[in-house]
């Protein structure tokens, strides 16, 4: 009798939350423990849902309570607002590259997918080790504490210590748990989430950039005149660097979609649509809602507030000035789901092509969901609140996010060379990868060069330190025989089966279209 009970599809049933038939499932004594069936996520994405992940997920806590690492760096309000464009030219670039790549290779997972075709299994076990552990764990702890933080803050009003940190943390987990829920219940619950907390957020700005042009309307322009908001600007090439880090931290979730491509209906139409829909709404937004801080505050002001929103809102809205602390607990709520959602299809991809442990594989049997994924993505980013300066630390894993950007725009030029005669749906001009490529060197070099310290070499030894993973785990295929029964009892406990890649009847249609 074999060491591990495997669940087999056996016959179809009406799933819960959508009508959908999937199957139910089967105990069955097998050596292979995924079996011969295998459930796939379904395609329920659409293009504004799309729209609502990319969006929902750039915009979280930075532009609305501080933005101003930015301008620290900079040194001058125009050149701020220079680097705040740039930012969002350059994930407008990344997502284009990305977009031809997840056109050609429409699997879930983003980079993991895209490096593992064109550099193979090794530097994609990395990349899966380096951002399923610390880079995507940690973005959900961070956006989780600053709601937390919102959401706790009115309740100790006036107090000379502020909310404690416990009670902080207290919301940020429960914060954590109940996006655990809504991902586990359906993809539907998630992205109707997403989407209201999109529209949401969306209006806030809108609120803080029409208050804007009323102040420029009344003749507040002092600070952002061309002729003065030059002055002063920094000449340390390198400080225009970290100035880059903090506003592209603003927009990171540019490639959010590229992880959820298997689910996303008519990927090669939908998937460069909503990339050009939703990244130069966010940079337009950016940029006038840094504009409008202007009109009310001066650079110094905006440094010393620890809210810039707050503070912003405090001297225009008067009574009704609680609507942005609300909306800041609205944005981070949603760029957290938003997080979860893209990011557990990492997980579950990496697990599925065998880069992680198995049971991470797992999809629920009739919610279709990947629950063991969502909940280990979760479990991560809680023990990672535990400590009071992880946040440190993960700023100094920065550089190797822009390493696995520039390794991936490097692939669209490895593929243009070795298969020149691929179907591309999407083809982009030559330059743009290249301009990824420079500035990804750059950025993971600039730091380091203009800040060394050994938090930085102690991340390179943690992202090579994969290599003592994989080459027993995953290269030579070692399989120790308790995972078998853990397994196992994942399986039975949350009621889970083994995931496969998502086929569509239309993908060759839909690739021609």
């Amino acid at each position: 009798m074999s060491s591990e009970l495997n669940y087999r599809p056996r016959e179809s049933v009406k799933a819960a939350d959508n009508g959908q038939d999937v199957k139910q499932m089967e105990i069955k004594n097998d050596d292979d423990p995924y079996g011969e069936e295998k459930v796939g996520l379904k395609r329920q994405v659409g293009l504004l849902s799309g729209i609502a992940l990319i969006v929902g997920s750039m915009i979280g806590s930075g532009i609305f309570v501080s933005p101003k690492g930015v301008l620290v760096n900079t040194e001058s309000v125009g050149m701020s607002l220079v680097i705040w464009t740039l930012c969002g030219v350059l994930a407008t670039f990344g997502a284009l590259c990305y977009a031809e790549l997840g056109t050609m290779i429409p699997k879930s997972g983003g980079e993991h997918a895209y490096l593992n075709e064109i550099y193979g299994p090794p530097i994609a076990f990395l990349f899966a080790w380096t951002a399923i552990i610390v880079l995507k764990p940690s973005a959900l702890a961070i956006i989780s504490l600053s709601f937390g933080e919102y959401v706790v803050a009115p309740f100790y009003e006036g107090s000379e210590c502020g909310p404690p940190v416990s009670a902080t943390k207290l919301v940020a987990v429960l914060c954590v748990i109940l996006i655990v829920v809504i991902n586990c219940a359906s993809v539907k619950a998630a992205t109707a989430v997403q989407n209201f907390f999109t529209v949401a957020k969306l209006l806030a700005c809108a609120l803080i950039i029409i208050i804007g042009f009323i102040e420029m309307g009344k003749g507040n322009t002092e600070y952002i005149n061309p002729k003065v908001s030059f002055q002063g600007s920094t000449a340390n090439v390198f400080a225009y660097g970290l100035a880059f880090y903090q506003g592209l931290w603003a927009y990171d979730g540019w490639n959010q979609l590229n992880y959820i491509t298997e689910e996303l209906i008519n990927p090669y139409r939908n998937l460069p649509l909503a990339i050009v829909i939703g990244i130069p709404l966010v940079t337009t937004v950016y940029l006038m809602v840094n504009i409008s801080y202007f009109t009310v505050m001066s650079p110094d002001e905006l440094l010393q507030s620890g809210a810039v929103a707050v503070t912003f809102a405090d001297r225009t809205l008067g009574v009704m000035s609680w609507i942005m602390p609300v909306a800041v607990a609205f944005s981070t709520f949603g760029a957290a789901n938003g997080n979860c959602f893209a990011c557990s299809r990492l997980t579950y991809v990496a697990a599925r092509e065998g880069h992680m442990v198995k049971a991470l594989s797992m999809v629920h049997a009739t919610r279709i969901t990947p629950f063991t994924a969502v909940i280990f993505m979760a479990t991560v980013s809680i023990l990672m609140m535990i400590p009071s300066d992880f946040d440190t630390l993960v700023n100094y894993f920065s550089f190797a996010s822009w390493m696995f950007y520039g390794a991936a725009a490097a692939g669209v030029l490895i593929l243009r060379y070795k298969q020149p005669d691929r179907v591309r749906p999407i083809k982009i001009p030559i330059v743009i990868p290249i301009v990824i490529i420079l500035a990804s060197i750059y950025l993971v070099v600039a730091p380091i060069i203009d800040e060394p310290t050994l938090e930085f070499l102690y991340a390179a030894l943690f992202i090579l330190a994969g290599f003592i993973l994989y080459f027993p785990f995953v290269h030579y295929g070692y399989h120790p025989k308790f995972m078998n029964y853990i397994t196992t009892f994942v399986q039975l406990l949350l009621e889970v089966v083994p995931g496969g890649e998502t086929t569509d009847e239309n993908s060759k249609e839909n690739l021609m279209t």
